[in-house]
């Protein structure tokens, strides 16, 4: 049976009420329910205990993250929680940047103590897909996922590997919350093998 760890990285700010990230976050809770996982979760602007969430990683087969997408990146809420969790975790979730001063062959960002899980990111942003896939638009045709490539190298320092990003769209110009919805679960069926 897997064990999936939820974090929300939704937050109320400015003209944003986290309500978009908390309903993904929800429907992949009910869906993990009714697949029989185990699920722990955290929001992460509730506050968490440091040592507790280290604890829920080492105990997760694969963690998603569900945030917005905010000024090109993460939330800083979010950020904190990596710095913090994952930097707590020395010795639990990496051993050291993978080299030593005796093996010049190591190859930084090897040392992560926690290879075999797994993580995924449920994004959602105002901008329009367009902005993502058009050469001639914001992101140069680069996709979501150079968009986050900072923070999936955070999770694969630890070991971690990668599961397909998922994206909402336009959720301020053009919401359309019941299609994401299904959108998710059918990636989550997907990613997770999961048959109706």
């Amino acid at each position: 049976m897997k064990k999936v760890l939820l974090l929300n990285g939704g937050k109320k700010f400015a003209h944003s009420d986290g309500r978009y990230n908390a309903t993904l976050h929800e429907a992949a809770l009910a869906f993990f329910d009714r697949a029989g996982f185990d699920v722990k979760e955290t929001f992460i602007d509730g506050g968490y205990d440091v040592a507790e969430e280290v604890q829920k990683i080492l105990w997760a087969d694969v963690v998603i993250y569900q945030m917005p997408g905010w000024w090109m990146g993460a939330p800083w809420t979010v950020k904190r929680y990596l710095d913090e969790v994952f930097t707590a975790g020395h010795g639990s979730l990496y051993a050291n940047d993978g080299r030593t001063r005796s093996d010049a062959s190591q190859k930084y960002g090897s040392g992560g103590l926690i290879q075999g899980k797994q993580y995924m990111l449920s994004l959602t942003w105002n901008a329009p897909q367009q902005a993502f896939d058009d050469p001639t638009d914001f992101f140069e045709a680069k996709g979501v996922d150079a968009v986050y490539f900072p923070f999936h190298k955070a999770n694969q320092f630890l070991g971690m590997s990668g599961l397909p990003t998922f994206l909402c769209v336009d959720v301020m110009k053009q919401p359309n919350i019941a299609a994401d919805v299904q959108r998710y679960e059918e990636h989550l069926a997907k990613v997770f093998g999961i048959t109706a």
